[in-house]
């Protein structure tokens, strides 16, 4: 599938790792944009990716720059709470495209220039903003990604269950 998460100069150990573990369970590469805000060794980033961290595809990147000369075709979605269009508007069925989901710093998003250059490919997830700034950088890449494998009748993910054999569960193994 087609589908790409990049985040731009993440800081939170714990969101990167979940988000890695959802780009693992997706078969979605991830793209991570320095500077990183931890070191991809770092005791909790392995934590909240637990042992899926081999099953990523993760390519990194010394910049913006670099990251776009390398991923210039393709759609480019821009995800921040000041965008008009919400996450579930666009029609990500295309499978012939590549689609990247890109995030911002937790502290800063996205560069004001990117998002001023490219307010039609803003994607926002909908929040009563009152209350709560913002909500968490890994709960939002995961609405948004499943939200385009709906979109791709969840292309050839396991619709049924977990289908392998884990010693640490053996309640869901099926003989």
């Amino acid at each position: 599938m087609p589908l790409h998460i990049v985040l731009f100069e993440p800081l939170i150990p714990a969101n990167t790792g979940n988000i890695a573990r959802t780009c693992a369970a997706t078969n979605t590469q991830l793209h991570l944009i320095k500077p990183l805000g931890f070191s991809t060794d770092d005791k909790s980033l392995k934590r909240a990716g637990l042992d899926y961290w081999e099953y990523v595809d993760i390519t990194y990147y010394e910049n913006l720059k670099q990251f776009f000369s390398v991923n210039h075709e393709g759609r480019h979605y821009y995800i921040t709470k000041f965008a008009e269009q919400v996450y579930s508007d666009p029609d990500y069925s295309n499978v012939d495209e590549d689609i990247f989901f890109i995030f911002g710093k937790e502290t800063d998003g996205l560069p004001n220039e990117l998002l001023a250059e490219n307010p039609e490919r803003g994607l926002k997830v909908p929040m009563h903003d009152d209350y709560v700034r913002s909500l968490n950088l890994s709960n939002v890449a995961t609405v948004i990604l499943y939200e385009a494998l709906r979109q791709q009748e969840f292309g050839d993910l396991n619709q049924i269950g977990f289908s392998g054999k884990d010693t640490r569960y053996p309640h869901l193994n099926s003989d």
